[in-house]
């Protein structure tokens, strides 16, 4: 499965995840097994298209064996090479749980009602707008030159202020070593220390930059919080919105109810008996502990004076209990409320409720909720008039590493889309990747290899997917050139 540079002492935490991918799977390979079922969740997950391949190979042994594989996945070459495909949806969230569609490819290929249909026979055009932006010499540029880590040797590279750059190689190549080991603490140091300092080193690793961002932010898909305390409407600054409304209605004032008094977290407003959590732990001798509806309030967390407080006839309850779609078409005329709301239904999030737990988010979800948070921060017109009376740099600098994990096919597109937006909005955003539909709408890409660990660490093409697909050495470009010549926009 291509892992033969590994040294059997390596420590598991050092490997990426893509090797760790392989591994697991070369030990079923090599257990010789018959009659088993797998079940193989994303496999694909770190995989370069390369890797893909041997990956899809590796699945087809186990099967030529005699066993069954079952394999939960949205790449589209995994789904072509399957001999039957149980398509579920037609939505997400409260939108879907129904099988659309099964059979074989060609069988799924006729569904009308199934997206994955539709992309699947429809492919993504790139670049979506027609064309790139430029990345002439004269763009400014983060300069990094003597970067040695793990595999890396003396690396060089440049990276274009303003406009997406996509990392790229094999699995094992260096791309997270260099952007998380090398790139991201050379740039924190220099925005940390004078410039006199900062510069002045005559061997090691060294930046020089045209500008420096505001701030450097790094967005994966750790979860966003870790009680249920923490919801989507809390973390987006929804919630305090909400409480200002329900604040200024009538009842309110009649009330003397204050913002505080429609919050669940704190405040007088909240369920005495379950503070707000609207559930109870119950401990249960010799078994884990349950939880259960609060009796008093019923599971709405808040006081029935405060649930009287209503709004269009929604309490604040109803409120956080409504989906993103429909709270975005409620709140209309509340640009703080409804502005953030159509972001999040622009990513294809818009089945969420406003007070879902935070915690029950999956990782894809949760890195695109941190998307919108910054994309709609970015485009707050009250936070550039504060940011520039500071005198702080315009852009700020985000990395994402594999932001495509666990979306589906038109996911990507959208999330491609929220990208080009934060870059549109002056900042300069860079992605580790291996997904060929976020590659080919890169502004300039940076191809590590040619090989896995010892093999690779070096920087073997740079520029637009244009360029880099004409690289003959590189093994991204293999796959990339054919890509970009099905998918070229029609004019």
């Amino acid at each position: 499965v291509g892992l033969d540079y590994l040294n059997l002492d390596r420590g598991a935490p050092t490997l990426s995840g893509g090797e760790s991918q392989r591994i697991r799977l070369a030990a079923q390979m090599g257990s010789n097994l018959q009659g088993v079922l797998y079940v193989l969740d994303e496999p694909t997950i770190g995989l370069h298209p390369r890797d893909n391949e041997r990956l899809l190979s590796s699945m087809r042994d186990l099967k030529s064996r005699g066993n069954s594989l079952i394999v939960v996945e949205h790449d589209e070459d995994t789904i072509r090479a399957a001999d039957h495909i149980i398509d579920l949806g037609p939505g997400a969230g409260i939108h879907g749980g129904h099988v659309v569609a099964q059979g074989s490819p060609a069988r799924l290929a006729r569904q009308k009602n199934s997206l994955t249909a539709q992309v699947l026979g429809s492919p993504l055009q790139h670049p979506a707008s027609g064309s790139r932006r430029s990345v002439d010499p004269a763009v400014a540029r983060l300069r990094f030159t003597g970067l040695s880590e793990n595999n890396l040797r003396n690396l060089a590279i440049d990276i274009p202020l303003g406009r997406l750059t996509v990392v790229t190689g094999v699995s094992g190549s260096g791309k997270s070593t260099l952007m998380r080991k090398c790139v991201l603490p050379l740039l924190r140091d220099a925005m940390a220390k004078p410039a006199a300092r900062r510069l002045s080193r005559k061997s090691g690793p060294t930046l020089q930059p045209d500008a420096l961002p505001h701030q450097v932010i790094e967005v994966d898909q750790s979860p966003i919080g870790k009680n249920s305390r923490s919801t989507v409407a809390t973390y987006l600054g929804i919630m305090d919105a909400l409480r200002n409304l329900f604040a200024t209605l009538p009842e309110s004032r009649l009330r003397g109810f204050t913002p505080g008094h429609f919050s669940h977290n704190a405040g007088p407003g909240r369920c005495p008996a379950c503070q707000g959590l609207g559930i109870l732990k119950v401990e249960m001798p010799f078994m884990p502990p349950v939880f259960v509806p609060c009796e008093t309030c019923g599971g709405k967390r808040y006081r029935d004076e405060v649930l009287a407080v209503t709004y269009r006839d929604l309490s604040i309850f109803d409120a956080l209990e409504l989906s993103v779609t429909e709270a975005s078409e409620r709140f209309d005329g509340i640009p703080a409320i409804a502005s953030p709301l159509r972001l999040l239904q622009e990513t294809g999030l818009g089945y969420l409720k406003l007070g879902q737990s935070s915690p029950t988010l999956s990782g894809g979800e949760s890195q695109r909720l941190k998307l919108v948070a910054e994309l709609a921060a970015s485009l707050d017109p009250r936070a550039l008039l504060r940011q520039a009376a500071r005198g702080a740099s315009p852009f700020n600098f985000y990395l994402l590493e594999e932001p495509s994990v666990g979306l589906h096919l038109a996911d990507v597109e959208r999330l491609a889309a929220m990208l080009h937006r934060l870059v549109d909005a002056g900042h300069t955003v860079v992605v580790i990747e291996h997904n060929l539909d976020l590659i080919a709408e890169a502004d300039y890409l940076l191809d590590l290899g040619p090989e896995s660990g010892p093999g690779g660490g070096q920087l073997i093409a740079s520029g637009p997917p244009e360029t880099v697909a004409r690289c003959k050495k590189s093994h991204t470009a293999r796959y990339l050139a054919p890509f970009l010549a099905r998918s070229q926009p029609t004019r």
